[in-house]
């Protein structure tokens, strides 16, 4: 996964003497799935979904060009092969994602969740997804582990849900999470857009961290 999650990292990265970057991995990652979501994008509606200004798309688009991830034409951005493979491999250790309605694991009015597969042990305290969901401009994030049928907050065995059936069962309909999967909810009182930013920039995170200290 490292070498996929690289790939991302090399995209955000800004080239001498370039200035500093408005975009970072997170919005690479979202504006490959809008792509591969829609066959094709044009910077307007990556520029809609990301919430990016339109001289940061336009340096985006470029820097994915660069790498190789996508090819541009008058009919609108798409993803080249490479591309398609990088954002499958990803996809696979982040299958599902859904909105969440406020809740009792929630921090803001809109939430978004992120499941990442078979990454519980990965999880310490949830500081560092808080951390990474806050930099996107989220209030936060809430970070569980899916343990013994239970959802278990970081360092503790206590299950967060066991009293909030309705978000339990929207969490395993919609999310259907196996033993050690985690779940990332970012959180932001702005809109949902914030929240999705927040939670996929912490799962991110997680993928890296991880990945580094293997």
């Amino acid at each position: 996964m490292h070498m996929y999650i690289r790939a991302l990292e090399k995209v955000a990265s800004r080239y001498a003497p370039s200035r500093a970057l408005s975009f970072d991995v997170v919005h690479v990652f979202m504006a490959m799935q809008l792509i591969q979501k829609r066959g094709k994008a044009s910077r307007e509606s990556l520029r809609a979904s990301l919430m990016l200004g339109e001289g940061t798309i336009k340096t985006l688009v470029k820097h994915m060009r660069m790498h190789g991830l996508i090819e541009t034409s008058n009919g609108g951005t798409r993803m080249t092969a490479k591309g398609r493979g990088i954002c499958a491999e990803i996809l696979a250790s982040m299958p599902a994602e859904m909105s969440l309605p406020e809740c009792s694991i929630a921090l803001g009015k809109f939430n978004y969740a992120i499941l990442l597969k078979e990454l519980g042990y990965a999880i310490r305290s949830g500081i560092e997804q808080r951390d990474a969901a806050i930099a996107q401009g989220a209030t936060g994030a809430t970070t569980i582990v899916f343990r013994d049928s239970k959802f278990i907050m970081p360092a503790t065995n206590h299950d967060s849900l066991r009293k909030d059936r309705h978000v339990r069962n929207l969490l395993m309909e919609g999310m259907k999470p196996e033993e050690e999967d985690v779940i990332i909810v970012g959180s932001a009182d702005s809109n949902e857009k914030t929240a999705e930013l927040a939670a996929k920039n912490a799962a991110l995170l997680t993928i890296i961290s991880h990945e580094k200290h293997r």
